[in-house]
Formats: C-alpha cells, sequence, structure tokens
C-alpha cells in the first residue's frame, strides 16, 4: 500500500511529552525514527541515556536483519557514525546462530577510529571496564567483524586515527587478531604494534608544526600560516568536512585569491558534495561563521555554500509546475534544542534547512512558520541558506508554542485546494488555545471539505515514538524521520509507493 507504514492505534489513550492525544508506532517505524534522529545526547523531552534504553528495547522488538539493516542505513544512508554502533553492539547481545552480526560489524566500521568506539560501546553495553583484559571476552562475531574491518585500512588511516584512549588500535589488534591480505599489510600492523606508523599529513598536523615554530614577528607567523593552509587546499589533501569547517580559518588568514576561489569551486563541485556525504545542516553551521565575519572576502564563500547545499537536494523528485505545496516548520520551544552536545545547530534550524530544501525544488509553494500562531513568508527560490536565516530571524512573530492544527486550519479556512502538506516538526504537538481542535480533527475536516486527495507527510526530527494523528492511506498521511537529505529519497518513495521501512529492508547486507 502506498503509505502503508503499519502504525498501531492504542488500545487505550495514549499522549505525547506534552499530553496531547498521539499515535504509537511499529516498534520497527519508531526504531526508524529513533535512530535516525538520535544525536545521543539530552533533548528536551528525553534525556541521553533515556533514549539509549529506549534503543536497546527497540531492537529486541525488531527482526535481527532488520535491525542490522537499518544499522547500514543509518551509517551509509544518513551519515551517522555513533547510533550505528550502539544497534550492532545490541544487536551483538542479543542474536546468535550465523553471522549477521560479525557481516554488519564489517560494513559499519568505515574509518580506523571507529574499531575503538565500538569496542568501548561494547564495553559500557556489556557493564565492563574499559581495557585490553576485560575487552578479551569479546563476541566472537564482533572479534571476527573487526578483523576484517582491521583490513580496511592503510597505514595513513590507521596512522591518523591512532589515538590516546582507554583501548588504543594497538590494543584492538591484539584482542581480534586481524590476518593480514599481504606481507605489506604486516609490515603495517607490526608498525602499529611497535609505534612506528609514519606521522600522516594532515592539516591538523600541519598547523601543529606551525604553532610550534618560531617566528621573529606576529607577521611572519601569520604570513607561515597563510601559506600553510594555502599549500592545504592546493594539494587537494584537505577533506571536504575539513575544508567546510575551517572556512573562518581561510580567511581569517588571508589566503590568496587563487586558494580562496579553489576553495569555493571545491564547496560548489556537486560531486564533491554527494561523496562529502555531509548533513545539510553542517552547511548552515558554516554560513552562519562565514556570515559573522567582518570581511569583504565572504561574498564568493557564501554562494559556494548555497550551491553546495543545492546540489544536495538536486535530484528531489515529483514535485512539478503544477504541484501544490506547503512547507509548514515548527518554531515552538521544544525546537529549540542542539541537536546534539557540542553542536550549536538546533533541531529548528534542522526543520529549517530541510524545508527551504525542499522548498527551492516545488514551483508552486506556500512557506511558513507556526508557534502560538501560523503565518505565511513569502521567500525567494535558489537561496537555501539566506532564507533559513530569514526565518530564523522571524521565529519570535509566531510564539513558541505547537498549534500545528493552525496550518491546516488555514487551508480550510481559505478553501484552498493544495496537493501535499509537508510539516517539520519533533511531533508533539498540542493545542493551547483552549479550543480543543488538534491536527487530526483539522485534517479530516480539510480531507472531507476542500481537498479529498491531498497528502500530509510529517517530517520527524526527534523521534520521541508518537504521531500527531493516525499514519495511514486512509487518512493520506505518512511519516518520514531524519536530519539528512535522504529524506527526500523516502520522499520519492512514497510517492512510488513504498514507505520507510521498505527502503531500508531493500539493503542488502
Amino acid at each position: 500500500m502506498r503509505f502503508n507504514f503499519n502504525f498501531r492505534k492504542a488500545s487505550a489513550p495514549v499522549r505525547n511529552h506534552e499530553g496531547a492525544p498521539a499515535y504509537t508506532l511499529t516498534p520497527a517505524l519508531e526504531l526508524y525514527a529513533a535512530v535516525a534522529t538520535a544525536g545521543l545526547s539530552d533533548q528536551f523531552y528525553e534525556k541521553a541515556d533515556t533514549r539509549l534504553a529506549r534503543l536497546r528495547a527497540l531492537v529486541a522488538q525488531n527482526e535481527p536483519q532488520f535491525v542490522a539493516q537499518l544499522a547500514v542505513y543509518a551509517r551509509e544512508q544518513l551519515y551517522l557514525r555513533s547510533v550505528p554502533l550502539v544497534l550492532t553492539v545490541e544487536l551483538a547481545r542479543q542474536h546468535r546462530g550465523d553471522n549477521l552480526v560479525s557481516r554488519l560489524v564489517a560494513r559499519v566500521v568505515q574509518r580506523a577510529d571507529e574499531i575503538t568506539e565500538l569496542l568501548a560501546c561494547y564495553a559500557q553495553a556489556n557493564n565492563r571496564t574499559q581495557g585490553r583484559k576485560t575487552l578479551g571476552r569479546l563476541s566472537k562475531q564482533v572479534q571476527h567483524g573487526l578483523a576484517l574491518a582491521f583490513n580496511k585500512f592503510d597505514a595513513y588511516q590507521l596512522a591518523k586515527y591512532n589515538r590516546d584512549g582507554a583501548v588504543r588500535l594497538r590494543d584492538a589488534l591484539f584482542l581480534v587478531h586481524p590476518k593480514p591480505r599481504d606481507a605489506g599489510q604486516q609490515a603495517v600492523f607490526d608498525q602499529l604494534v611497535a609505534g612506528t606508523l609514519p606521522t600522516p599529513y594532515t592539516w591538523e598536523t600541519e598547523l601543529s608544526a606551525i604553532g610550534q615554530a618560531t617566528y621573529a614577528t606576529p607577521a611572519e607567523r601569520q604570513a607561515a600560516v597563510a601559506r600553510t593552509w594555502e599549500t592545504l587546499v592546493a594539494s587537494g589533501k584537505l577533506g571536504y568536512m575539513a575544508l567546510l569547517r575551517n572556512l573562518r580559518n581561510l580567511l581569517e588568514a588571508n589566503v590568496s585569491a587563487d586558494a580562496l576561489g579553489q576553495a569555493c569551486a571545491t564547496l560548489a563541485d556537486a560531486r564533491q558534495v554527494a561523496r562529502a556525504r555531509q548533513l545539510p545542516f553542517r552547511f548552515l553551521a558554516a554560513y552562519r561563521e562565514v556570515a559573522a565575519l567582518d570581511s569583504g572576502r565572504t561574498a564568493p564563500v557564501l554562494a559556494a555554500l548555497e550551491s553546495a547545499i543545492a546540489a544536495s537536494a538536486a535530484n528531489l523528485s515529483g514535485f512539478g509546475p503544477d504541484t501544490r505545496v506547503v512547507v509548514a516548520c515548527d518554531v515552538s520551544g521544544s525546537m529549540q534544542q542542539p541537536v546534539s552536545a557540542r553542536s550549536k545547530v538546533l533541531l529548528y534550524d534542522v526543520g529549517l534547512v530541510l524545508g527551504m530544501l525542499l522548498q527551492s525544488r516545488c514551483q508552486h509553494v506556500v512557506t511558513g512558520i507556526f508557534g502560538n500562531t501560523w503565518k505565511r513568508i513569502s521567500l525567494p527560490q535558489g537561496q537555501v541558506l539566506r532564507n533559513v536565516q530569514e526565518l530564523y530571524r522571524r521565529e519570535g512573530e509566531v510564539g513558541y508554542s505547537t498549534n500545528g492544527y493552525l496550518v491546516v486550519q488555514d487551508l480550510r479556512q481559505r478553501r484552498e485546494v493544495v496537493d501535499k502538506v509537508m510539516i517539520f516538526t519533533d511531533c508533539q504537538l498540542w493545542n493551547n488555545t483552549g479550543t480543543g481542535n488538534d491536527l487530526a480533527q483539522e485534517w479530516a475536516a480539510y480531507r472531507a471539505n476542500v481537498a479529498p486527495q491531498a497528502r500530509l507527510y510529517l517530517f520527524d526530527l526527534a523521534g520521541h515514538g508518537t504521531a500527531p494523528l493516525e499514519v495511514n492511506e486512509a487518512n493520506g498521511v505518512a511519516l518520514i524521520a531524519g536530519w539528512s537529505d535522504k529524506v527526500f529519497d523516502v520522499l520519492a518513495a512514497l510517492e512510488n509507493g513504498g514507505n520507510a521501512v521498505f527502503e531500508i529492508q531493500k539493503i542488502e547486507l
């Protein structure tokens, strides 16, 4: 079925975190939503430990094959690193009898430091002290999977991520005993054990060398820093994420026009964007850092960032010139929550970025924000990040409640027919006006009296396990979760009769 998410309606009244009526999800869809939005840090409604416990319980409620497919989906499609390791460790605790876990470990470990991160996660989940002796009692399947993972990495990759910690890569090597591919890899393993791996050429090591050198004057040091950044950009060895995070440093170092031009060309290159697999909100974080600078050189960098984020949604389909769309972004208080402990980006920002990416691909679109009230805001196309900043500037105009029903009520009262209503939210909607109206009632009335063929898409940005209305084909309602541009792939799948769970189940292990 086109929107068959197999939701179950609880036999007893179900309430969301705000005490409003809500609907629970199937274990598969709840696990998907929780994983796709897992920053594994405290949220407005849920502490990190609570989310982790819920993930563990949901793993036990789902088929092992689906859990493994979801872990791969989270790592390869949603660009997440920590939560796939959590799923893998929990699956290792609960599943026996085949090599599913070892294949999964080898698949989700894609950076050398994820070997030690997985071991740390394993120790915590099994209540063991992190250390080589204690971790010697590894699951055989985890051990075999990590041995296979070691074969992925060369001397550069191992040296780059050979960091201090309770468990180092050298300890992991002794624990899992990987079989080297050939004599060359055996030599690399020997160097790892002996601590003689060559120091890798990275932007961190190059800048560290500059920082430790002695210079006659501050101007001489500044010139050396600029030359180092120029060399790094020209070498092509400054990774896309590193470039994105260091744009401010490039500008403050006053690099040459050629170096800045090359950096902008790299940022805007659609092929590089696709390979870099950056979450869209990271472009917003970079945009804000650059825009805050008092410099006359920021304009081309801001333009390059606009081109980069536009490329991330270039293949979005299903929105022809005649498709009428509403993009509504939740700016309530619970959305003013950082996506992780170290991030300045809020859930609210994620909703705005995804909403403006969608707006940029639509020809007939109404855009707005809702809190206490719902406000339509006209914005130009082709300026995703600038539009996000404009909405961010205006969020106080609608207050901070969660009256999402007003989006649909407005359409009903105008008798305005649209094809798709897209709501970017944490799904904890409630009515603070005392009128008793809610999204479920308004949507039913709108479909019955104005637009019987309309579809409502809830973009769940928090994964709390409930939805504000029943989601099924009869209601014309679907749910999509996550912070990545890959939410639009699920949107395309919905247009073709699939759903999020079906897309995950397509993954071959």
